[in-house]
């Protein structure tokens, strides 16, 4: 059974930086499209980030709200996706979830906060 978890959330100001991580299990990353989405309070879910699976070009995409500050990465021998957030603003703050859109799989979520 495919399981997700993510981890790596916080409270950070401004400028700063937080790297998240999705956990699989059940399958394997490698072989996987994966994506990462977000939802602020009172907004639906938006989609942040995906990777496709080894030897698909491209390799990535992002929403343009995180386009140069956001980068997805994988690896491989830790069947984990990370999700590295750099000059991190408010409009950030969000829980951020891991899905495998293949299977529609999702994690619990982890809760980022950016402050001014």
């Amino acid at each position: 059974q495919a399981q997700l978890e993510e981890s790596g959330g916080g409270s950070v100001q401004a400028g700063g930086s937080l790297r998240l991580s999705c956990a699989a299990s059940g399958f394997i990353v490698t072989h996987s499209k994966m994506e990462w989405y977000r939802q602020a309070p009172g907004l639906e879910r938006e989609f942040v980030a995906r990777i496709n699976a080894q030897g698909i070009i491209p390799g990535s995409m992002y929403a343009d709200s995180v386009k140069g500050r956001f980068t997805i990465s994988r690896d491989n021998a830790k069947n984990t996706v990370y999700l590295q957030m750099n000059n991190l603003q408010p409009e950030d703050t969000a829980m951020y979830y891991c899905r495998r859109p293949a299977y529609d799989n999702w994690g619990q979520g982890t809760q980022v906060t950016v402050s001014s």
